[in-house]
């Protein structure tokens, strides 16, 4: 979130500071799996859908741009996502998704189980069927992080490490960042701290509205990729790379800033990734990880002004961050620079839990 701001403001001719207390990207932003799946992953219709849908229509061109800035493919793919139902409750739930959706416009395909082993033969016969989401796709995540920092870098932003203790704040203002003792000046300052946002002294945001949720991870390897479309079911998913990795997740974890990889976590991904392909009980366990979601009670991003003026939010993406990653970007730049934002942020608002 903080390079994708800074590239749209650096472009729009500001001078920017990147402030990073480790690796830009390090955290939740590299722990991802990298789907862009609006459509499989909707709670429902809503303004929530429509920021998603409206960032998942930007990829192709920002991914393009980024390949332009940095030489960097971010392996943006269309590989379209499946739904798997293993009963008639799944199915019946597929089935309710796809007619709201349709109603809306969007493109949604049910298929029998002979539909699903056609278009992917190595699934598991016991399912009893799929939604087809044509148009949700991928993303490479770790790419597209190291993508971002570069460009950003490379149109002028200044990178510095350090420990941000707090926004400084005079006469009611915000008007820069105590870095270590170092008061940075600044004309507008954007948190994007992700889980540690409201931990950022003077942020106003309550260290419970904005808190960590553990998902760990495995990657396997095959020697050819056994599938092609992201894959979901109620209890995880799996995402395929074309050079054979496949990425297994998540688990749902309230443990605080903890990113341990745990032995149940694990026994449940990898379960979880069996039943969905079993052929991939054979593949060698190549890497394992956790990372820390940013995640608030109604599940959608905090983005837009803070509470004091200069002061600037663009967290709590949870699941969706790099889904998101572009309308942010694009969002933010212009509610920082004083235009009126291109999507209404006012079911965003930072101070909406207070006022319930």
């Amino acid at each position: 979130m903080g390079c994708g701001i800074a590239l749209r403001l650096r472009q729009a001719g500001a001078r920017v500071t990147v402030l990073e207390r480790a690796i830009p990207g390090a955290e939740a932003s590299s722990a991802a799996g990298g789907i862009l799946a609006p459509q499989e992953e909707s709670e429902g219709p809503g303004p929530f859908l429509d920021l998603c849908l409206r960032s998942r229509s930007l990829y192709p061109e920002f991914a393009a741009e980024l390949l332009a800035l940095t030489g960097i493919n971010v392996q943006y793919l269309p590989s379209g996502v499946m739904r798997l139902a293993f009963d008639e409750a799944g199915l019946a739930r597929l089935e309710a998704t796809a007619t709201w959706q349709r109603e809306r416009g969007l493109r949604v395909e049910l298929l029998s189980p002979s539909e699903v082993l056609a278009l992917e033969p190595q699934l598991s016969p016991e399912l009893k069927g799929a939604a087809r989401f044509v148009d949700d796709h991928q993303v490479d995540n770790r790419l597209l992080t190291r993508a971002l920092t570069m460009a950003a870098a490379k149109v002028g932003a200044t990178f510095r490490t350090g420990y941000v203790r707090g926004v400084v704040e005079e006469r009611g203002r915000a008007v820069g960042v105590d870095l270590e003792g170092e008061t940075l000046r600044a004309d507008a300052v954007v948190i994007a701290a992700g889980s540690w946002s409201g931990l950022v002294q003077g942020s106003a945001l309550d260290p419970r509205v904005v808190r960590p949720a553990r998902g760990q991870m495995v990657q396997l390897q095959t020697r050819l990729p056994p599938f092609s479309h992201v894959l979901f079911s109620d209890q995880g998913y799996v995402i395929p790379r074309t050079d054979g990795r496949v990425i297994a997740g998540s688990t749902l974890e309230f443990s605080g800033f903890e990113k341990n990889v745990t032995a149940e976590g694990l026994h449940r991904i990898l379960a979880l990734a069996m039943r969905l392909c079993p052929a991939l009980a054979s593949a060698p366990v190549q890497e394992t990880w956790a990372g820390l979601r940013p995640y608030t009670e109604d599940h959608l991003p905090i983005l837009g002004a803070g509470p004091l003026p200069g002061l600037f939010l663009a967290t709590g993406h949870f699941r969706n961050g790099i889904l998101l990653t572009p309308v942010t970007a694009k969002l933010l730049a212009e509610t920082v620079l004083g235009e009126r934002p291109s999507v209404d942020l006012a079911p965003f608002r930072f101070d909406r839990f207070s006022r319930r």
